[in-house]
């Protein structure tokens, strides 16, 4: 059986992730330490015993929801499961982060900092209330292209995340984005929700944001990965450090393709997924893109000790 280890994106984090498994295991517990020194602060705190409002903070949710990924995976290890149970990684936005530090090519220590870093770039890229992202639900990824592209007017409006067949979302200026939203719903969209973002992500209103983390990531060692990484913005393996580097910059400001990297890794024989970290929102949409493969949610000590029971 070939498995992927998935990491989620924002909108997943909730207060007293990752205490459960920093509880059961040192080795997830040196994790959020080792984030901790890295940032300077005791974000271990917020995540556990914080507020969630802030924890929502871009700048907090990033780093935090990738603490609590790589605790997941050394719990997994210390259960004698590694790197080499999945023949590829992936992640959701700045899961791909998770990924890429699970799979070696980055620090923990780094990847902090960097999320950090990306977290308040994104933020400040565009003022509060300028932005907007919605949630288009009933309609194909072409179809929600066309749709921004209509919407746009002169404004940024762009197709951001193509989560599963039923759901897309757009990215914009807000009057741009909420026009697309009504836009969709004359179209055949079943619903169009506007998203409580702090920043529209992932479209070109970014790129003050994407120049930040060319610099910050310039300055930051990228290995090669002990297995690929599938990237957002090409729905394709990469392993070259080089490469990472430069797809991650365009990260920030290209469309996460979700879809097409979850169908073009079961394409290439994968048929378990397991979804490491906070949530199960990755689960959900891997099983509306392919019902064909078995997922698995990792992130309580019961999950990982099922997860390492499942491959004896």
């Amino acid at each position: 059986m070939s498995r992927a280890f998935v990491f989620p994106g924002q909108g997943a984090q909730t207060i007293g992730m990752g205490k459960a498994l920093a509880d059961a295991y040192p080795e997830a517990k040196a994790i959020f330490d080792e984030v901790d020194d890295a940032l300077g602060e005791k974000l271990s705190g917020l995540i556990w015993d914080g507020e969630q409002d802030v924890l929502t903070l871009t700048q907090n949710a990033q780093p935090a929801l990738m603490a609590t990924s790589l605790a997941a995976m050394k719990a997994l290890e210390a259960e004698g499961v590694t790197i080499a149970a999945a023949t590829c990684v992936a992640g959701h936005s700045l899961g791909e982060y998770s990924a890429l530090a699970a799979a070696g090519a980055l620090s923990v220590g780094d990847t902090a900092r960097l999320l950090r870093t990306r977290g308040e770039a994104m933020q400040a890229a565009v003022p509060v209330g300028e932005g907007a992202m919605a949630a288009i639900l009933g309609l194909d990824f072409a179809a929600v292209q066309e749709v921004a592209e209509a919407a746009a007017q002169g404004d940024v409006c762009q197709a951001a995340n193509d989560n599963d067949p039923t759901q897309v979302v757009v990215s914009g200026a807000k009057a741009a984005v909420e026009r697309a939203a009504e836009l969709a719903k004359e179209k055949g969209a079943r619903r169009a929700v506007m998203l409580p973002v702090s920043a529209p992500f992932h479209c070109a209103l970014m790129q003050p944001a994407a120049d930040v983390m060319a610099e910050a990531l310039a300055n930051v060692e990228i290995k090669a990965p002990a297995v690929p990484v599938i990237a957002n913005v090409r729905a394709a393996a990469v392993s070259d450090p080089a490469e990472i580097r430069q797809l991650l910059v365009e990260q920030v400001t290209g469309s996460v393709r979700w879809r097409e990297s979850v169908q073009m890794m079961a394409g290439d024989g994968v048929t378990e997924f397991w979804e490491i970290g906070a949530g199960k929102a990755l689960s959900g949409m891997i099983r509306k893109i392919d019902r064909a493969n078995g997922v698995r949610a990792v992130g309580t000590p019961e999950d990982v000790v099922a997860a390492s029971e499942s491959l004896k």
